[in-house]
């Protein structure tokens, strides 16, 4: 097993409130319900059940074969802009952002910060808890638009990669109303210590973080005969229902499966900056005079699994090839949380 320890954040979470202003909030959810529907953040990220394992779960006994429904979760992920470039202008000052970047600034002691990406999750009633996890970690050279979130993941894991792993932060921020759950869930000392939790209601509150070192997830939340719609696959979509002005709904096939109200709506916003800690830094990440490729990346790790013992056969595809994933997440498993809050209960109406 990897060492649990290299999940700890630079910092621990730093709480803020009001994020964005009401008009931002707005102009975001806007975009949101004008440009619908969304896919789910796992066929979006992942190409089979396997890859998920890799990212999420640490590791599967030999022989069984993961599906695609044990993992499949009523949430849904668009961007507002990535690669810093924002992708609506009606937004440009909630991706370029002054405060946040000064909030990064601070929270890692460094001297630079650029904003790269910026997304949003929607979700109604959904569980949450079982499936803590780290963001994809990017590297000088690897990025989301070159390379799966799983062998991310597993270079994190493996910590065979820290030369070349980015300093990132992030600036989540939340829109919740409902009255069951919906809060996070964070474990800032490593997997394996007591969780700590931000619950709801929570109404632009947000966390300065570091989500690439911290497994995470969200609170359960909403009525329980609701989180899992019938009829949810993985090409299920979300977008805004034409029959209600505030509500949402869920398709499959064009079919609609469920209509979310309103005050069961979950809307996460997800702001990330890439981090230099002084102009060295900046300029070797700028220069790429010291960037990876897949083929060292592929070099590194399968020199490692030799010096380990391991027993394998050198797959054509290493990026898709599916027992090979399953050999990585097993020999750089981390191992997952083992302490979880109490389920979220109905609290009292206001």
């Amino acid at each position: 097993m990897a060492n649990a320890s290299i999940f700890r954040p630079v910092a621990p979470p730093r709480i803020i409130e009001d994020a964005f202003t009401p008009d931002q909030h707005a102009r975001m959810l806007d975009i949101v319900r004008r440009n619908g529907p969304w896919s789910l953040i796992l066929a979006q990220h992942f190409k089979s059940p396997e890859e998920v394992v890799a990212t999420t779960s640490g590791s599967v006994p030999e022989g069984f074969k993961p599906t695609w429904d044990m993992f499949l979760s009523p949430v849904f992920r668009g961007y507002f802009g990535t690669a810093s470039t924002p992708f609506y202008p009606e937004i440009e000052d909630c991706f370029f952002n002054s405060r946040f970047l000064a909030l990064v600034r601070d929270y890692w002691g460094a001297k630079y910060a650029t904003p790269e990406n910026m997304l949003f999750n929607i979700q109604g009633p959904c569980s949450g808890g079982g499936s803590p996890h780290v963001d994809a970690t990017r590297f000088r050279g690897v990025s989301m638009q070159t390379t799966p979130i799983w062998l991310m993941n597993i270079m994190v894991k493996s910590n065979l990669f820290e030369r070349w792993r980015a300093k990132k932060a992030q600036v989540i921020t939340w829109y919740y109303k409902g009255r069951i759950g919906g809060g996070f869930t964070y474990w800032p000392d490593g997997p394996f210590e007591e969780p700590k939790q931000i619950n709801a209601p929570m109404w632009g509150r947000a966390v300065v973080v570091e989500n690439e070192k911290m497994f995470h997830t969200a609170e359960t939340n909403g009525p329980a005969a609701m989180r899992r719609p019938e009829g949810l696959a993985i090409h299920s979509m979300m977008e805004a229902d034409p029959e209600n002005a505030g509500g949402w709904r869920i398709t499959t096939d064009s079919k609609v499966i469920q209509k979310i109200p309103e005050e069961e709506f979950r809307f996460l916003v997800h702001w990330g900056a890439d981090i230099f800690m002084d102009m060295a830094e900046f300029k070797r990440a700028h220069d790429h005079t010291d960037d990876l490729t897949h083929e060292m990346i592929f070099d590194i790790i399968l020199s490692d699994l030799r010096k380990r013992g391991e027993s394998f056969a050198t797959p054509a595809d290493p990026l898709t090839d599916t027992a090979f994933i399953g050999l990585l997440t097993r020999v750089y498993d981390a191992g997952q949380p083992t302490i979880f809050p109490p389920e979220p209960v109905e609290r009292e109406a206001a």
